[in-house]
């Protein structure tokens, strides 16, 4: 289902749907065999840049899905694994300073992290509990609650946004009153969304891509990160078409097997063109991150044809749906219980996923948004 900008699910509906779609998605991986553990020592703590390295210079995976050929890189390489007339799908969304210091009503300091913007001007939000570095989420915030923002804004919660299968809520529909226009406010009071994972705060540059256009997004899209003006130059002049589209993620913390939830995507009508000629002409379609792959498939017309759209998107890929759009895949490495790994299997069946991602825990490879890559070819 593709949502416009006058229409969204009622919340009951959507919690239901929510609630279903998690456990198809824990059947199939379970089914999968793909119930692995990441070592602490694997989840990138700090930007590559902390690390001593240039952003070019994290590692990066190369698995053929055809045959399950496995071949082991740096990221300034990968022209080098790309042809002539190959269209490479990027987006150009921005990261928003999405994390507030708040205080809910009871005085209890928090954070709240802003997600997406529904078609209503409201907002999907989540309140954390500051824990170990990072946040935890929290469950104890109820309909009708405001809470405190910096300056004397406020963000009243109106209605759960979802509800996980024993009650809890995680995200809320709020309506934010702010003294000045959101990203303005962001700017002044907000900071980036941080995890536990991550070693310690680091500036809203680490965690922009370097072709941004329009900011909106609760957290960066990492796929992209790893890409200097130098390497895109090189892939141009290699004959690879760079085409844009948008989509402003939300926040990436969902519960295990928590299916994504409603974001903005906008796919230009250039992009459109572009993508239908090389899919006319037997030429690889390579999305940049998870997100490129939502935004492509919710644009797709009954006849395969991707469409100029824009709105709000609910889709959710599973190897039974399959993909029309693309037959390569630029993305990090996902949790176990993550949903992209079912979008991933859309495209390469569970069947290379495992081996593949064996190989990349035997060679240590980074997760997470400040780690590793993982190119998916046909």
């Amino acid at each position: 289902m593709i949502l416009t900008r006058d229409h969204a699910p009622a919340p009951a509906l959507k919690a239901g749907r929510a609630s279903k779609i998690a456990r198809e998605l824990a059947s199939a991986a379970e089914q999968a065999g793909l119930d692995f553990e990441v070592p602490a020592e694997l989840e990138a703590s700090q930007p590559p840049e902390a690390r001593g390295l240039a952003r070019d210079a994290v590692r990066l995976m190369v698995s053929h899905y055809t045959d399950d050929r496995i071949v082991h890189a740096r990221f300034r390489d990968v022209p080098n694994f790309l042809a002539p007339g190959d269209v490479l799908v990027i987006n150009t969304s921005g990261t928003m300073k999405a994390a507030l210091a708040v205080r809910r009503a009871d005085g209890t300091p928090q954070e709240l992290h802003v997600s997406t913007q529904l078609p209503d001007g409201r907002w999907v939000v989540e309140l954390r509990q500051v824990a170990g570095g990072g946040s935890e989420a929290v469950y104890t915030a109820a309909a009708g609650e405001t809470v405190a923002l910096p300056a004397g804004a406020t963000a009243l919660l109106q209605a759960p946004y979802t509800r996980l299968d024993d009650g809890r809520v995680r995200l809320w529909i709020a309506r934010l009153a702010l003294p000045e226009p959101l990203l303005g406010y962001l700017d002044h009071y907000g900071f980036p969304i941080r995890y536990g994972y991550v070693s310690a705060p680091w500036p809203a540059s680490y965690y922009q891509t370097t072709y941004v256009t329009e900011v909106g997004s609760a957290e960066m899209p990492s796929a992209g990160r790893a890409f200097t003006p130098e390497v895109i130059t090189r892939l141009v002049a290699r004959g690879i078409t760079v085409a844009p589209l948008l989509l402003h993620t939300g926040v990436a913390s969902p519960e295990a097997y928590e299916p994504p939830y409603d974001e903005f995507y906008r796919v230009p009508a250039a992009t459109a063109r572009l993508v239908n000629s090389a899919r006319e002409a037997g030429r690889r379609i390579v999305a940049v991150g998870t997100t490129v792959v939502r935004a492509l498939e919710s644009a797709v017309d009954g006849s395969g044809a991707v469409q100029a759209r824009e709105g709000w998107t609910d889709l959710v890929i599973t190897p039974g749906r399959g993909l029309r759009t693309v037959n390569g895949l630029l993305t990090g490495f996902h949790e176990p219980r993550a949903s992209h790994l079912s979008m991933l299997a859309a495209l390469t069946g569970y069947d290379h996923l495992r081996p593949a991602y064996a190989e990349a825990l035997r060679q240590r490879y980074l997760w997470h948004e400040f780690g590793d890559l993982h190119l998916i070819l046909p």
